[in-house]
């Protein structure tokens, strides 16, 4: 038996591996509504959270685009909902995360921090992580001034100048929540256009706290004790200069979290799991959904969606093998 984790080992934990119907992996919108539609189907479905409630969607200070709430909604309380609303119809929730996975047969064994499952199915809602940009002083100064997450940090920055690097939604949604509190907000993009939606580009185009600077990228993140000031470099003149700042935050995407399925599973270059139209990998029985497939429409009701539609099929799926 071989595992994607080294030193996965049944021999290492003498506890009896727990039998699960349906085992959800992650709690963003594509696992809570995964466990939503397999507790209704009566599959007793167990979600292992991983590290947070909600998936990113929970770092989101305001979704407004989510139906039935037309005044918006946080992203955490979101989550808080979705999950009430599961554990109504009996799912599990567990505060753990998968550290290895063994689907070369059913049931397929998956390994937590804490114990080892035995899954008739397995739903895989593992979502993804944000971007680096992969320059000097960024991983020194994270959480010195260095921040992936506006909901989290712009408190730190009231009254104070920062920078938000990206020309996404994202990107835009950071930033305007951003200019409650700090002072000024300069978004850095490396082309001459966003990429956002129309209505998140009008509303930052006519924010008077928010300025730009087009056809940049940062080359360095310079700082002490705390992020004092970016190398940035025009991508067309190769011109760099010192832009003075007390804060970053960075939106330029994000990659799948799919470590630990690598050498299990189909994926494409990217590291986005395969998957069809109805939610099937390469490997019957274990289903994708959310932006560990998605790498196109990534929004909090696509991915519960695709939730949705992976508890159904596991649901059939089991139906069929019992058959």
């Amino acid at each position: 038996m071989e595992f994607s984790l080294t030193g996965f080992s049944t021999g290492a934990n003498h506890t009896v591996p727990e039998e699960v119907k349906v085992l959800i992996l992650g709690a963003g919108p594509s696992g809570l509504a995964a466990a939503l539609y397999a507790a209704r189907a009566e599959l007793s479905p167990l979600v292992l959270t991983g590290l947070s409630l909600g998936g990113q969607a929970s770092t989101t200070h305001l979704i407004e685009n989510y139906p039935g709430f037309p005044e918006g909604v946080g992203g955490a309380e979101l989550g808080e909902l979705f999950q009430k609303q599961a554990e109504r119809f009996g799912a599990r929730f567990e505060f753990d995360s998968a550290i290895g996975v063994d689907f070369s047969s059913r049931p397929f064994r998956v390994k937590s921090f804490s114990r080892e499952f035995l899954a008739e199915t397995v739903i895989l809602a593992t979502g993804a992580s944000p971007n680096h940009l992969n320059i000097p002083g960024e991983k020194e100064l994270t959480g010195k001034g260095v921040s992936y997450c506006a909901t989290c940090d712009g408190w730190f920055f009231k009254g104070k100048r920062v920078a938000v690097v990206g020309g996404g939604d994202s990107a835009l949604e950071e930033a305007l929540f951003l200019t409650r509190y700090a002072d000024s907000v300069t978004i850095i993009h490396r082309r001459d256009a966003l990429r956002a939606g129309a209505i998140l580009q009008s509303r930052a185009l006519s924010n008077p706290k928010i300025q730009f600077i087009w056809n940049t990228v940062v080359a360095e993140i310079k700082g002490e004790k705390a992020v004092e000031s970016l190398v940035l470099k025009n991508v067309q003149t190769g011109e760099e200069t010192n832009y003075p700042t007390d804060g970053i935050f960075i939106f330029i995407g994000n990659k799948p979290n799919t470590e630990i399925y690598r050498g299990q599973l189909e994926m494409d270059e990217r590291g986005y799991v395969i998957a069809n139209q109805l939610m099937e990998t390469s490997v019957p029985g274990v289903f994708a959904a959310g932006e560990v497939s998605d790498a196109i429409f990534r929004q909090v009701i696509t991915s519960a969606g695709m939730g949705a539609a992976a508890a159904i099929q596991a649901g059939r799926f089991l139906e069929h093998m019992e058959g």
